[in-house]
């Protein structure tokens, strides 16, 4: 899945940009102030590093949207950006919207400075989007493999993880061991997926686990829809979005949802357990994109160079989320071996699903959800 080539660090090609100006006696564009950073495709169109971030520091903001301080540990890593470029004030909205939610944001605050700057987004709300983004390419867009990416920059995946049930074992004495011990009728009621699956990666991806465990594939969903029709027509299916609100309150006490988000909740509900089932495992990356209209385009660039650094892409990994990056990581000798102790090795039974199928599940999910779970 991974193709390992050699780290060019952003340090690295800042370095090499900034050397070869300097015995230029033509000014870049940065130097010369002519840099339009919301056509910037690259680093190279600041000058490099140093005139990125000159022009992140003068806007002074980025916005970001839909992410929970324990999700993927990206409250860790908005404090790591927030240290390393304090001059830049992080803004962070709607942390609970799902990635239709993010894209409604920017259309609803089109042209005002609280629209989004960069989306993290699933992978069907991000293929139906395209043309809200900005292409851009990272410094180190060589290190992410070719199906992990638009090739213009458009979009770029950043991490994943394995699709879970963690549920309460206080309420819940036996663990789960294969998706059909959900349909029981201790389950009455108690079992929630994360967001709606026309609208939400997470819930996207639950169905997605439940059509390759229920003989289906990832060209082929309608058994997870099956599989969640009987769910509901069994009385176990539980319409209500969870939040950690809701299943340390004991609202919520079976979720579906990624294994970095509930070994997440593990540290504040001591009861909650993680199960990942035998046999196909399923994952789904989620995708970087600038928003097309960012208020802050050179501090939403200088982002997404942040997220592709190995500094943060460690702390996908120290969350129990893979980065995209890991193998090039791996190779170059900058893969924090502690996160990787933390987060284990893929599954060697991995699907993903391909753009292609990811089009057709989501038009799937659109004609027949609704109807699948009404009771």
């Amino acid at each position: 899945m991974f193709n390992k080539r050699i780290i060019v660090t952003v340090a690295a090609l800042a370095a090499i940009t900034i050397s070869l100006s300097a015995c230029s006696s033509t000014p870049t564009p940065a130097a010369s102030g002519a840099v339009d950073a919301k056509t910037a495709t690259s680093v190279s169109a600041f000058g490099g590093m140093a005139g990125l971030v000159k022009a992140a520091n003068a806007e002074g903001a980025l916005n970001v949207i839909a992410l929970p301080d324990n999700w993927a540990n990206y409250g860790k890593i908005i404090a790591a950006f927030k240290e390393k470029y304090p001059k830049i004030t992080v803004n962070s909205a709607l942390p609970d919207g799902s990635s239709a939610e993010e894209i409604k944001a920017a259309d609803d605050l089109a042209g005002q400075d609280t629209a989004p700057d960069v989306f993290d987004l699933g992978p069907a709300v991000t293929l139906a989007s395209t043309a809200k983004f900005a292409p851009y390419k990272v410094a180190t867009w060589a290190d992410v493999p070719t199906a992990n990416k638009e090739k213009t920059g458009l979009w770029v995946n950043d991490y994943t993880g394995l699709m879970s049930v963690g549920y309460d074992s206080s309420v819940i004495k036996t663990a789960p061991k294969k998706l059909s011990d959900l349909l029981g009728s201790s389950y009455k009621g108690k079992v929630a997926i994360n967001g709606d699956p026309t609208q939400a990666g997470a819930a996207f991806a639950a169905v997605g686990l439940a059509a390759i465990q229920s003989g289906g594939s990832a060209a082929d969903f309608q058994p997870g829809v099956d599989f969640f029709s009987k769910l509901a027509k069994a009385g176990n299916f539980l319409p209500l979005d969870p939040t950690p609100a809701t299943i340390a309150s004991g609202e919520t006490p079976v979720v579906f949802d990624w294994s970095y988000n509930n070994l997440a909740q593990a540290t504040t509900t001591p009861n909650w357990k993680t199960v990942v089932f035998s046999g196909s495992a399923y994952g789904s990356y989620y995708s970087q994109a600038i928003n097309k209209g960012a208020p802050h385009p050179a501090a939403a660039r200088l982002w997404q160079e942040f997220i592709y650094s190995p500094t943060a892409q460690n702390l996908y990994l120290a969350a129990g989320a893979f980065p995209v990056q890991i193998a090039a990581m791996d190779k170059a000798g900058t893969t924090d071996a502690k996160a990787l102790a933390v987060a284990g090795k893929m599954p060697s039974q991995f699907v993903s699903p391909t753009e292609a199928q990811t089009t057709a599940a989501g038009a799937l999910l659109t004609a027949k959800w609704a109807a699948a779970v009404s009771q």
